[in-house]
């Protein structure tokens, strides 16, 4: 996530006399990428991109923190400043004015306190710049309270209205399926259950914990007492309830990845300082805390040598332990070991030695370690032959006018059968089940094609998706091209030569099959085994083809080469008028059957059944005389008169 920060925020916070250019320099080379600055009247605005596993940066103190720790290594003075927030409260697990009832599975840590007495109105020019500069509009006090404290710290805050909350009673647990909220903006969501909410006395929902309040306790002018509410949720649920709902607040962004438990206190404290100076509100002293489990340091062992052999480079222990103190990790030394203690807001993605040692590196600075050109010979390029036989596949089809896409696997309920498999949270009502066939994803694509060019081809390799009973569905990989403004013989002579080029000798032959027009399909075999579909597609004039890749790969042969022969051969063309609907490829199944036709090819048809053909005779031993070559065709003539009733146009 990017978050937008004042150069005067930050200084706040943080003790140096740097300059924005430094800050945003040096900040990128060992922290948080400072991806742009900005002048804004006689001020800096600070771009920041914060990695998902960096979630303390997400404030601006957590920033303050990590520049406190690298600006002094490029020698610029820079000291974090203390948040010198005034406590004199009394956290406690009971309190008088809040009956609270908290599963701390969803909540790990859950705070409040009662502010009376509350005056509603502005904020001062100083909030709102900080705000609007960060992309966060500026609308009441009360609620401007909340939005700085969770820019400035990183950790989300809500008020209630107290007097909306019926009983003075809250009840934190999960949704049951199908209950309703009406959140702050007006909206209102049916929940699928799972989702952390809270209820008040009269078993109202009043809060959709992490993401948005509940209309039914919004802060509005009438109010006067405010419930100030901070704490901690298990980050999946809120994840899966923001994902769900397309509600993705800057607060579910944040408690997604998982906050910080021991920030709870100093953000309460701060927003209690804030509300009595803002709204002369008067905080009880007591605040609420319900905190079962609270953090236990996680202590890390880390061999010396472990570090070193991994940095390449000699380091004293004081210097270690320097970098790592910077950054408020505690370190201690035993002989040759190194203790480290991870402080809590650091507890969620420093968990092993690796992850101490990356510390180490990255305040000791990447730029500055070692670096080696690598040596020896480089190594051929690894391919798998499944991959290359695909490539070779697109590389064909290309050469031959194709277009490669690629399309959705996920498909509607019209383009599957009853047994496909179905999302369980599809994105739309077109994009519900998993394919199980590429007819459909190809004519849809041939369809938003159509009118752009007379003709095209487009084919693509991909996965279709076979259901199986109690276990994942089989991934089958597909070649599937359709062809749009082709007549019949051109598209099937592309296949064919496809097959040809792979060596594979696949026979069309006519068959019914689904998604395809009566009459109009054939199956490629071979030895009697289909591989392959052909022909039209229903109630169209689109062609289609679909192989299973796995077929065509383990059935391609080396193709085998013979000496050319020293006796030239007798060409001629002959023209055979045939029946009406005559199988062409059945003819030419003829002319293969006799040893001396050596090659052949259909010129040209006209008047729909008169069809050319270019002959080559050949005898590998002696060249053939013209008295030898009509004995050949007159045999050929005579078994195409026998068996198709066609005869020779003179």
């Amino acid at each position: 996530m990017d978050i937008k920060i004042l150069d005067s925020w930050l200084k706040d916070y943080l003790d140096t006399k740097a300059t924005p250019t430094d800050i945003a320099k040096y900040l990128s080379l060992c922290g948080p990428s400072v991806e742009r600055i900005k002048k804004l009247d006689k001020d800096f605005v600070y771009d920041i991109e914060i990695t998902t596993n960096r979630i303390d940066t997400v404030g601006v103190y957590g920033i303050a923190r990590e520049a406190s720790a690298i600006l002094p290594r490029f020698g610029i003075k820079a000291k974090l400043k203390s948040l010198n927030i005034p406590n004199n409260f009394k956290f406690i697990k009971k309190v008088g004015y809040l009956n609270a009832v908290v599963d701390p599975n969803l909540c790990p840590r859950f705070t409040a306190v009662l502010i009376k007495d509350v005056k509603i109105g502005d904020s001062p020019n100083w909030i709102k710049d900080r705000l609007e500069s960060a992309g966060v509009r500026a609308l009441n006090n009360i609620v401007d309270i909340s939005n700085y404290i969770m820019l400035a710290l990183g950790q989300p805050v809500h008020t209630f209205d107290y007097d909306k909350i019926k009983g003075a009673k809250v009840i934190l647990r999960e949704s049951k399926k199908g209950e309703n909220i009406k959140t702050l903006d007006k909206k209102e969501f049916k929940l699928s259950g799972g989702d952390i909410v809270i209820e008040d006395g009269e078993n109202r929902i009043i809060d959709l914990c992490g993401v948005m309040g509940g209309d039914l306790s919004a802060i509005d002018e009438n109010t006067k007492n405010v419930l100030l509410f901070v704490q901690t949720y298990n980050s999946t649920k809120i994840r899966k309830t923001s994902m769900t709902l397309a509600q993705r607040t800057i607060a579910a962004t944040i408690f997604e990845k998982a906050t910080d438990t021991e920030l709870v206190a100093p953000a309460i404290l701060s927003a209690i300082h804030l509300f009595e100076h803002l709204t002369q509100g008067k905080p009880e002293k007591e605040i609420l805390d319900i905190y079962p489990a609270p953090y236990k340091v996680r202590k890390i062992i880390v061999e010396k040598e472990f570090i070193e052999k991994r940095l390449g480079i000699t380091l004293l222990n004081s210097e270690i332990s320097k970098y790592l103190n910077s950054l408020e990790f505690e370190t201690i030394w035993h002989g040759k070991k190194l203790e480290v203690n991870v402080p809590s807001f650091r507890s969620r993605d420093v968990l092993d030695a690796e992850d101490v040692v990356e510390e180490i590196a990255r305040i000791y600075g990447y730029h500055n370690l070692p670096s080696e050109l690598m040596t020896g010979k480089l190594t051929g390029r690894a391919t798998s032959s499944a991959f290359e036989f695909e490539s070779k596949i697109k590389n064909m089809l290309s050469g031959w006018g194709g277009v490669e896409v690629y399309t959705l696997s996920l498909v509607d309920k019209n383009s599957v059968n009853d047994s496909a498999l179905k999302l369980k949270n599809p994105l739309g009502s077109d994009t519900e089940y998993l394919r199980t066939s590429m007819l459909p994803s190809l004519v849809s694509a041939a369809k938003e094609n159509l009118g752009t060019v007379e003709d095209f081809h487009l084919f693509e390799i991909a996965n279709i998706y076979i259901p199986q009973k109690n276990n994942l569905p089989i991934e089958q990989l597909m070649l599937a091209g359709i062809f749009e403004g082709y007549e019949y013989r051109n598209a099937k002579g592309i296949i064919e030569s496809l097959l040809e080029k792979l060596s594979i000798k696949g026979e069309f032959k006519a068959q019914e099959n689904d998604g395809f027009s009566a009459g109009k399909s054939t199956s490629i075999l071979l030895n009697n085994k289909e591989i392959g579909k052909f022909g039209y597609i229903e109630n169209s004039n689109l062609i289609y083809y679909e192989f299973e890749i796995a077929k065509l790969f383990s059935n391609q042969s080396q193709k085998k080469y013979q000496e050319i022969s020293k006796y030239p051969a007798q060409q001629e063309d002959i023209t055979i008028i045939l029946p009406e609907k005559t199988i062409i490829g059945e003819v030419q199944k003829l002319f293969e059957s006799n040893q001396f036709v050596k090659g052949y090819s259909l010129d040209s048809i006209y008047n729909g059944n008169s069809f050319t053909f270019h002959i080559w005779y050949q005898d590998p031993d002696k060249t053939l005389t013209d008295s030898e070559v009509e004995k050949i065709r007159n045999e050929i003539l005579k078994e195409v008169k026998t068996k198709f009733g066609g005869q020779l146009k003179n």
